[in-house]
């Protein structure tokens, strides 16, 4: 699978997680990932043709293939506001700031009233690799957030319309993701995607790490004119706020990360931790599903395993058909199902997929899986994955060989049957990458900042409960302040009422729940 990527098309839960499926992500050391501050790039003054920047906002267009767009412009909101767009131009390499400058796009829609304005509420939907420009306007949740910010999101660097990263082309993406593949197989795929990589979007491979995601986020918050800046990230966009926060935490507004990235774990732990996330959430769903026999396909949790289990053996062996003409693999099986544990609310559709699955009918799991891929129904593929790999593997210096991945396989078996074997594939993204990334551990810790709400959610697949126990914590005491739900899925705004309800206490009007507070 990947890393967190975007359910955008299946439930909105925004961008989250890409699992760990070896198509072309890179589960590459995100929560270990080396972010260590340079004294060089510390201290970085940018050129004032940056920071004076005045964005020309224009009537948004429909989002483009890149950004996985529908050919549909944003509609206005209910109060006739619309959605507008700009570019800002950012530095391609913060150590030379004066140098090659790219495009970053953005989106926004101004506040509505109703409350003073405090500035500008910038997104981040995770991934790495998700576009903020086309998730923003379908993220209703955020709209009563309208009431005192103006909502900003952003195509991160390499993703969508910002310098996106571009790989293999359609045909070779559907044809890989047919193909059936071992270790070995898969590690000499990943060699031909980054060569292709390279090829397309050298220059800008370097130069997508999530460091300098940050700074383009503190030259944003320069060129929308805020002192601080406001701050919401989901999944992967919690790892990047928690970067920011280290990085310049003087500057740091007000912030809620939802979905939380465990920033102490390196590339094996945080896949090993995905695969016991999707394999809780599955067990939870089985047993859920047991409880309505009249539309579960199964008799009992046991069935449930054991029936999946076979069919994901049968599509390895020989691919299910589909309507359109092509098949459904094994892998594109697991990544469906999958997709599909994101949310409680996908439960019902998730049982219709395998009940169709187990009948012979592959459309449904591999739609989900086209959806987990960032593939639109015209076959066209954003740069969702692309991007997903080439971030992730800036940020990481390990590399992993097909030996180092087989003698974890049994480890990961053992965390989940069903996902175990497709996550520990993920460990093999960055083996060939073109470009050498960056070690350590992420730096989150940031005295002196604002309190930042920390959300986790226990039931998350994609991003454990833990790892928001371990932000908050790492970010420092009296900054990090934690809210742990007990309920199902990734993410909590917008689905969990009283999470909710403290993020916007704490976003709209400055008061932050108790650190430790559970929500049921």
């Amino acid at each position: 699978m990947s890393r967190f990527l975007t359910l955008r098309t299946a439930s909105l839960l925004s961008a989250a997680l890409l699992l760990a499926v070896g198509a072309t992500a890179c589960s590459g050391d995100k929560g270990g990932t080396g972010l260590r501050t340079s004294p060089a790039l510390a201290t970085t003054v940018l050129p004032t043709s940056l920071t004076s920047q005045k964005p020309d906002w224009q009537p948004c267009p429909a989002a483009s293939t890149a950004q996985g767009g529908d050919g549909k412009a944003p509609g206005k909101l209910p109060d006739g506001t619309a959605w507008e767009c700009a570019t800002v131009q950012a530095p391609l390499d913060y150590a030379r700031p004066d140098g090659d400058t790219i495009d970053l796009a953005v989106i926004r829609a101004k506040a509505m009233g109703g409350g003073k304005r405090i500035g500008s509420l910038v997104f981040n939907f995770g991934g790495p690799g998700a576009s903020g420009v086309a998730t923003l306007p379908d993220y209703d949740a955020a709209q009563s957030l309208r009431s005192r910010y103006d909502l900003v999101s952003f195509d991160p660097r390499g993703v969508g319309n910002s310098a996106g990263v571009t790989c293999l082309s359609d045909k070779e993406t559907d044809e890989r993701r047919a193909r059936t593949r071992n270790l070995a197989g898969t590690a000499e795929e990943n060699k031909k995607t980054a060569a292709a990589c390279a090829k397309n979007s050298g220059k800008v491979l370097p130069h997508v790490d999530t460091e300098s995601a940050a700074r383009d986020l503190d030259l944003m918050r320069q060129v929308l004119g805020d002192a601080k800046l406001n701050y919401f990230g989901i999944s992967y966009g919690t790892e990047l706020g928690g970067v920011y926060a280290h990085l310049f935490p003087e500057k740091v507004g007000r912030t809620a990360l939802d979905a939380v990235v465990d920033p102490t774990k390196d590339s094996v732990q945080e896949a090993l931790g995905q695969a016991k996330g999707f394999q809780l959430a599955l067990d939870n769903y089985l047993a859920d599903c047991a409880k309505t026999p009249g539309t579960c396909p199964y008799q009992s949790p046991e069935d449930g395993h054991r029936r999946i289990a076979d069919l994901l053996a049968k599509t390895g062996r020989q691919p299910l058909p589909t309507t359109s003409g092509r098949k459904l693999t094994q892998e594109d099986a697991t990544a469906g199902i999958a997709q599909l544990l994101y949310s409680e609310e996908m439960w019902p559709s998730l049982s219709v997929s395998l009940s169709d699955a187990e009948q012979g009918n592959g459309d449904n799991l591999l739609t989900m899986a086209d959806a987990l891929n960032g593939r639109d129904d015209k076959g066209h593929y954003s740069t969702m994955q692309a991007a997903n790999t080439a971030i992730s593997c800036a940020d990481t210096k390990q590399r992993l060989t097909p030996q180092d991945v087989a003698a974890r396989l049994p480890e990961f078996r053992k965390a989940s049957p069903v996902f175990g074997e497709l996550t520990a594939k993920g460990l093999l993204s960055c083996t060939d990458w073109p470009v050498t990334g960056k070690s350590d551990t992420p730096q989150v810790s940031a005295p002196g900042a604002a309190p930042i709400v920390v959300i986790g959610n226990a039931g998350d697949p994609a991003t454990p409960v833990e790892g928001a126990r371990t932000m908050a914590e790492k970010l420092g005491k009296g900054v990090g302040v934690l809210l742990t739900v007990k309920g199902e899925g990734h993410g909590t705004y917008g689905v969990n009422q009283c999470a909710t309800k403290a993020v916007n206490e704490h976003l709209l009007h400055g008061r932050a729940p108790s650190n430790g507070t559970v929500c049921a």
